[in-house]
Formats: C-alpha cells, sequence, structure tokens
C-alpha cells in the first residue's frame, strides 16, 4: 500500500469514527438482534426461576490478555449483575488465577452494588487447574454436582469445548457460547442452544450496556469494512477485464 493510500484510509476512517461519534450524541442507534445476547437474560431468569446456580467460564486456551478473555469478562460483568438482582448463585471455574481473581472482583462488586452481599459466595470462584483436560473434567465435575440452570461458555476454547458443552447438554442446562475459534464453533453450533460467533463475542458489550458511544463505534467499523469490500470487489472486477490499478488503493 501507498503512504497516500494508507493516509486516504486512516483519514477517511476518522472521519466516519467522529460522524457516528457525534450522531449517537444525538440519536438513538439500533442494532440488529442477536438471538444469543437476546437469550442472556432469559437464561438467567431461567436458572433463577429452576432456582439453580449458573456456570460461566471463559474456557481453557486463553488468558487475561486475549481479546475474547476480556470480551467475556464484559458479558460477564452484565450477566453477575443480572444474577445478583435476581438473588440467582453464579459459578466461574477457570484455569488462570489472574482471570479468577479479576471474576472474583467483578462478581463481588456485582452483588454488592444489587444489595445482596449476604449472597455472595467466595468459593464459587475458583481456579481449578491451569492442565486442559484436568479444568475440562474440575468443570465437568462442577457441572454434575450442581447441575446449573444455565451455562455461559464464552472465551477461548479448545478441544475441551465439546466436553463441556456435551456435560451441559446433559445436565439440561440452557446454554450460550460464544468464541472467536473456527474449529469449535461447529461443535458449540451443534451442542449448545445460542452460540455467538466470532465478533458477536466482541460486540456484546455494545448491546447489553445500551452505550451509544460503543454503538457508535461498531457503526463506523461495519461501514469501513462495507467500503473495503466495494473496493476490492471493484480490484477484482478491474482485473478480469485487464485493468491493472496495482496496489494503490488496497
Amino acid at each position: 500500500m501507498s503512504q497516500a493510500a494508507l493516509i486516504f484510509w486512516v483519514t477517511l476512517s476518522i472521519v466516519i469514527i467522529v460522524y457516528y461519534s457525534f450522531k449517537a450524541r444525538k440519536t438513538a442507534l439500533n442494532l440488529r438482534e442477536i438471538p444469543g445476547i437476546k437469550a442472556v437474560e432469559e437464561a438467567v431468569g431461567r436458572a433463577t426461576e429452576q432456582g439453580k446456580p449458573i456456570l460461566f467460564t471463559t474456557g481453557w486456551g486463553g488468558d487475561i490478555q486475549r481479546p475474547t478473555t476480556i470480551a467475556a469478562l464484559n458479558l460477564l460483568r452484565f450477566v453477575a449483575a443480572k444474577a445478583a438482582s435476581y438473588g440467582c448463585r453464579i459459578i466461574f471455574p477457570t484455569h488462570d488465577p489472574v482471570i479468577a481473581e479479576t471474576a472474583r472482583e467483578i462478581i463481588r462488586s456485582a452483588y454488592n452494588q444489587a444489595g445482596r452481599i449476604d449472597d455472595y459466595r467466595d468459593e464459587d470462584i475458583t481456579f481449578v487447574s491451569p492442565s486442559q483436560f484436568g479444568y475440562a473434567a474440575a468443570v465437568d465435575g462442577i457441572v454434575s454436582r450442581t447441575n446449573p440452570g444455565a451455562m455461559f461458555l464464552m472465551g477461548t476454547f479448545e478441544g475441551e469445548a465439546l466436553i463441556l458443552a456435551e456435560t451441559g447438554n446433559i445436565s439440561g442446562a440452557l446454554q450460550i457460547s460464544g468464541t472467536d475459534s473456527t474449529i469449535q464453533l461447529s461443535f458449540f453450533i451443534i451442542a449448545c442452544d445460542y452460540t455467538l460467533i466470532g465478533e458477536e463475542l466482541y460486540s456484546a458489550s455494545a448491546y447489553l450496556t445500551e452505550d451509544n458511544k460503543v454503538k457508535a463505534s461498531m457503526y463506523a467499523q461495519d461501514i469501513i469494512r462495507l467500503l473495503l469490500l466495494v473496493v476490492i470487489l471493484s480490484a477484482c472486477l478491474l482485473a478480469l477485464f485487464g485493468l491493472d490499478i496495482h496496489e494503490e488503493i488496497l
């Protein structure tokens, strides 16, 4: 990519982001519905009605620095707030002690803000094992013993994905999963009730927080992607007709 083309795309991206940021201040931005995100509150409500706990885990494949882990913890913040307001127990097993401490703070704060700090159980947020299948076995054991009404499998999953999802399916839990791993998505789609695919996991916080600033950023990103797609398709069509535009606009 030439320097002029790079400057053009950076400038255009900034203009689009600024435009939607100002638009968000005056107009409420609406996003298309994603069934998996819409079902989050239903899952929490169902577990509460059944008198069963919620299980939330971020998988074995990522640490606290992974974007999927950060996105999952943002979603945990919303789930924990709902669970606390309904007086529902939330269980969080993980393979990483740093993730465990972060989740502990998120869940404790949610119960405290809901005025239900006495319902908070510190022992429900556990570091189980750094081993992949040790972690999978531990989570499966928790699912079998506690029989959760809802399970959230959000983050980076590897070979343990189907093991966890199948155990949750057998227990009868309403399962909502989300990952950007293309290999594991197929297992989640088969075994879970709802699956957030790729960027849907990252955008979940925008849907759940109703923050127009975050929504404006999503709008801007989608417009930029659309423009890039148009340019790429146009370049391909021009190449078919023998017109070489080289790399000046790509």
